[in-house]
């Protein structure tokens, strides 16, 4: 059986904007935008596992909301579960502490970004274009 990860991620929005934030270049797919987030530690309530990831990578907190999307990618080595909340930031500014650098995206260019494979189809759903187009 292949292995299966389950990782949650943050939509942060601001206007027109999108949060995101590129892996350092000593992570896995090094130097590729995400939007933030993390692995799900065992035990650990998935909700609580995001605000922990943007807190530890971003210095700041945010209120988690409802899920916005779950998205399935299966990479050559894993099947990936993502799931995707709305969240507001609530508590500090965004900045690079776990990561190599953030920053507010127009949802628009998000697609244009060097994303993470399992991004790809959320940020051209947010976008408002399909794959293809």
């Amino acid at each position: 059986m292949r292995p299966r990860k389950l990782v949650v991620a943050a939509l942060v929005r601001r206007d027109t904007r999108i949060l995101m934030s590129r892996r350092r270049a000593d992570q896995p797919m090094p130097n590729l935008w995400e939007f933030p987030g993390g692995k799900v530690e065992p035990g650990e309530a998935p909700v609580a596992a995001l605000a922990r990831e943007v807190r530890e990578e971003l210095g700041c907190d945010i209120e988690v909301g409802g899920i916005h999307d779950v998205v399935f990618h299966a990479y050559p080595e894993f099947d990936l579960v993502m799931l995707v909340y709305s969240a507001t930031i609530v508590r500090g500014t965004p900045r690079a502490l776990e990561v190599a650098e953030v920053a507010w995206i127009e949802a628009t260019h998000v697609p244009s970004l060097d994303l993470l494979p399992a991004d790809t189809p959320l940020a051209l759903a947010l976008a408002g274009t399909q794959a293809g187009d």
